[in-house]
């Protein structure tokens, strides 16, 4: 019975997260007054939008490193090779993958740069790599204003400031809906954009076949102890900067999609919301800092965003405010990363107590034995 009890107990606690969020959206659904069909729109709408920024996430997760809220520098790289392939007038899903021809060696010294500094703080990689990510902001911001139409030519009059340099705050991509208009099937009356989705398919087969490479080995052998690696033969700090490269490279090329679908880029605010979004919507899913799959990734961010989807308008309904829903929406994306962190602190500390309970159940067995 007890250890019925305690499996009942670790089910719980691991799965606190998602069971939240699922009561959240079955009693905001209904007070949305949305249709089914709406829903269904929106989600898919939203899962080929944001799944492959959320899938960046997972090999950093894998090496011990926690969630990378570093990875805002590859949606940076991917940003900038969206604005250059803009301004040279190439369309299509030909033009989205030259923007990632372009932001890859940018993600890769980035994610090297960033794998460096992680190196220096052990043990306080996630809110060393958002600090890090609001640094390279700061460089990425001056190259965009300053740099960009005045030393780096930029032929576009539509893409600079009336100044004559400097890249506007808005901009009108050509290459919208590039991959998701490359296969487009209809299923009942809600459109698929299966290009986009091929490509997600593609990052997962990605990552699984990573799993079961050495160098993916390595990985999962310095997650779980970095000493034992170390003694192992194992470079340690190596692995661990080419797991934040790969994770940086992933999120450029999830930035990419994310804003093909968009339509338009926030130049100086577009890549920042990224990491934190993308954070919540896999720790939704129920992956913790030391654990993350695929699985929890899709599910995440299909039920982080039916609640972004639901709750304004169920606030609007049932207050008669929509100011409320969008505040608590805002609340809840920000909250459920705390919340996560929170109970898988607490769920290492019970585990640690159940394991050290049965221990002594075990001992005072075989002493009575």
């Amino acid at each position: 019975m007890k250890q019925k009890s305690q499996s009942v107990m670790r089910f719980l606690t691991g799965s606190a997260v998602p069971i939240l969020f699922i009561t959240i959206s079955v009693i905001a659904i209904p007070l949305s007054n949305y249709s089914g069909l709406y829903l269904a729109r929106e989600i898919v709408t939203r899962l080929c939008r944001d799944s492959f920024l959320v899938l960046s996430l997972l090999i950093p997760v894998m090496a011990g490193m926690g969630i990378n809220f570093g990875m805002t520098l590859g949606a940076m790289a991917g940003q900038i090779g969206l604005i250059f392939i803009t301004d040279w007038g190439i369309n299509g899903a030909f033009g989205l993958f030259m923007a990632a021809l372009i932001g890859t060696p940018i993600a890769i010294l980035l994610g090297y740069f960033g794998g460096i500094v992680l190196n220096r703080a052990k043990g306080r990689e996630m809110i060393t790599s958002m600090m890090l990510s609001y640094f390279v902001s700061g460089i990425y911001q001056f190259f965009m204003l300053y740099l960009c139409g005045n030393i780096i030519p930029i032929k576009s009059p539509k893409l600079l400031l009336s100044r004559g340099y400097g890249i506007r705050n808005a901009i009108t991509l050509n290459v919208a809906g590039g991959f998701d208009k490359l296969i487009r099937i209809p299923i009942g009356k809600v459109y698929v954009p299966f290009g986009t989705i091929l490509l997600i398919a593609a990052a997962c087969i990605f990552i699984m076949w990573f799993r079961r490479t050495k160098l993916g080995q390595d990985m999962r052998a310095v997650g779980q102890d970095m000493g034992v690696a170390d003694a192992s033969g194992i470079k340690v700090e190596k692995t661990r900067i080419e797991s934040i490269i790969i994770s940086t490279m992933l999120a450029c090329y999830g930035q990419i999609i994310y804003l093909q679908n968009i339509g338009t880029l926030n130049t100086y605010n577009g890549a920042d919301q990224a990491s934190l979004f993308a954070a919540a919507s896999l720790l939704v899913g129920g992956a913790t800092v030391s654990k993350a799959t695929i699985p929890n990734a899709i599910i995440g961010t299909a039920l982080f965003h039916l609640m972004f989807v639901v709750m304004p308008m169920a606030g609007k309904n049932l207050t008669g405010s929509a100011m409320l829903g969008e505040y608590f929406r805002m609340f809840i994306s920000y909250g459920v990363v705390t919340i996560a962190l929170v109970l898988h602190a607490w769920k290492r500390h019970k585990d640690k107590e159940m394991g050290r309970a049965l221990l002594r159940e075990i001992s005072s067995e075989n002493t009575g034995k």
